[in-house]
This record gives C-alpha cells, structure tokens and sequence, in this order.
C-alpha cells in the first residue's frame, strides 16, 4: 500500500525541503499540531491550501520562521516584539504584525489584510524544514477546514489523503493545542487567540494586562476566530457533568463514568496534549459526544475555546 508519510531523515527533510521550492505541500509536526506547508510567497501554492482544506480565503494563514532576525526584514518590529521573541521563541506563541513586505505574492497568505501572522514552532523537525528551504513557510493545521486537528501523521493521512504531496511523519505533537496568537500592531497588546502560552505567563512577562478580543468571525483578523472549528462530525455538548443516554462522555479530572479522561489528575497541559486526539475517538466512535467543564484558567482559556467552536450551532 502506497503511502506519502515519511519518517523524520536527513533525506526526507531535504526532500520535503525540494517540495517547498517547487510549489508543493508539506504536512510537517510543530510542538502544537500538525501544519500544512507551503512556500509564502507562491501564491499558487498557497492557494493550494486553501483548496486542500477547503478553508474560507478571508481567514489567515500563520508563516513560520527559524531565526528571530528574519523578523526585521517581514514586519515592523519594536523593542516589545524583539524582547517577546526573545523570551517565548521557539514556542507556540504568534504574533500579529504590520507588514513590511509588500510582494502581492502575501496577500493571499495574510487574507489581503496589511498585517502578517507569524511565529517560530518549538519543533526541531519544523525548524530544519524552514532552514532547507530557504523562505518562510505558511502552515495551517493539516486538515479539513472546520475539523478536528491533527496531533500524528496518520491523522493528517485520513484527513487529507493526497491532496498533500509528502507527510513527516514526527510521532504525537507535545502541546496539542494551536498556539496563542496576540495582536502587536497597536499600543495596547490584545489576545486574539488562546493557546499553548497562558495569558497569565504574558501578562508577568509585560508586566501589563492584555485585552481579549474575539474578533469578527466574518472577517478574521487571525486564524482561529470563525465561530465554528475543530468541529466532530458528530453533535458535541460540552461543560456536562454527567452522560445522558449513550453519548461518548470525555471527562476531566475525578469524572469515573467517562469513555476517556483527558487528565484524572485535573493537569492542564494533560488535557490539551489529549483534547484532539481523544475528540477523534470519540468522533469516530459514532455516537453523540459529551464532555466534562474545563477551568477557564492557563492552558484552559485555550481548551475551552476549542470545544466551544467546535460545539458551536448556527442559528436557523
């Protein structure tokens, strides 16, 4: 059986790195989840993405750098921008910055806005596959737009399947969670995103508050705002303290009567690690799905946003 999942060499990288050049699509592991690569400034090729996913063309992409310096020459950058990179990069932390670059080959990836999202993935994998190819690499997650993200290859495989030239294959993502996005185009930091760096950890490193915006979900300003995402195919009911009939009940914490528990021991960073993974058993189980509430704390704020788009009904 043939297969495009590759396992994680010198070659395979070298080769992935070729695809890149070429106009082709990567699938690649970061420490968050699995992202769908391609070269930012082939417009083709990006819209690609877009066609693989089958994701809106108004919402952003994130591009990926391996060197803090390279910032500089993409974005306009202050001390503040320079000092965060320095302190959370690489990790999964994405920056919201005004562009410098004005090559109408960005627009497509920065959904025509004059702002770019960018940041450095925590993932050793990621950052050689940037180095090799010599530009910066724009990457959503590898999966169909509005579904559940992907944490291994395999789950990239069934998601996408061919529509996806090569897959390296870097076992289970660390984090589990997208990254945290905060806008820095302003004078006051504003959290668009939650994700795999607290609010709390970037608020003492400012020594500041952040605001919190949700933004518009008809035109994001960020990946990550539409108000339906990272959805199961099947009806999700979430913050439930017990099961109700035959649903696929995912607890947290000292839950017994659960199908699978994200963290017995109440860990955070536990359950985010497991949130999609146990979402995509729990969705291919068929039934109903229910989930336990998540303290809207840390790593939580980034959780409880996942599943509340991921539950999200649209009125009728």
């Amino acid at each position: 059986m043939m297969t495009n999942i590759f396992d994680i060499n010198d070659e395979n990288i070298l080769k992935a790195a070729d695809v890149i050049k070429n106009g082709g699509l990567v699938a690649f592991p970061t420490e968050t989840v699995y992202g769908l690569g391609a070269n930012v400034y082939n417009s083709q090729a990006v819209a690609n993405i877009y066609a693989a996913k089958g994701r809106p063309s108004f919402n952003p992409l994130i591009s990926h750098i391996a060197e803090i310096d390279f910032l500089k020459t993409y974005a306009f950058v202050d001390e503040r921008v320079l000092a965060l990179a320095e302190h959370f990069w690489p990790g999964p932390l994405t920056f919201v910055l005004n562009r410098i670059d004005d090559n109408p080959a960005l627009d497509l990836a920065c959904a025509g806005l004059r702002t770019v999202t960018v940041r450095m993935p925590n993932h050793s994998v990621a950052l050689e596959l940037i180095r090799k190819s010599g530009v910066p690499i724009v990457a959503p997650s590898a999966n169909k737009s509005q579904t559940i993200s992907p944490t291994t290859a395999q789950h990239v495989a069934e998601s996408l399947g061919d529509k996806v030239d090569m897959i390296l294959d870097g076992g289970s993502c660390k984090v589990g969670v997208e990254s945290t996005i905060i806008d820095l185009t302003g004078q006051n930091v504003v959290l668009l995103r939650a994700g795999g760096i607290a609010l709390e950890d970037l608020e003492a490193f400012l020594g500041q508050k952040i605001l919190i915006s949700h933004g518009n979900p008809d035109l994001p300003s960020s990946p990550g705002q539409l108000l339906k995402h990272y959805a199961p195919t099947h009806d999700f009911r979430i913050n439930a303290t017990k099961r109700e009939g035959d649903e696929f009940f995912i607890g947290f914490g000292d839950v017994q009567d659960c199908d699978l528990n994200l963290s017995q021991s109440g860990d955070l960073c536990e359950a985010a690690s497991h949130l999609f993974a146990f979402m995509r058993i729990a969705d291919e189980d068929g039934r109903k799905i229910a989930m336990s509430p998540i303290p809207n704390k840390g790593l939580g704020l980034a959780i409880n946003d996942r599943i509340r788009r991921a539950a999200y009904k649209k009125l009728v």
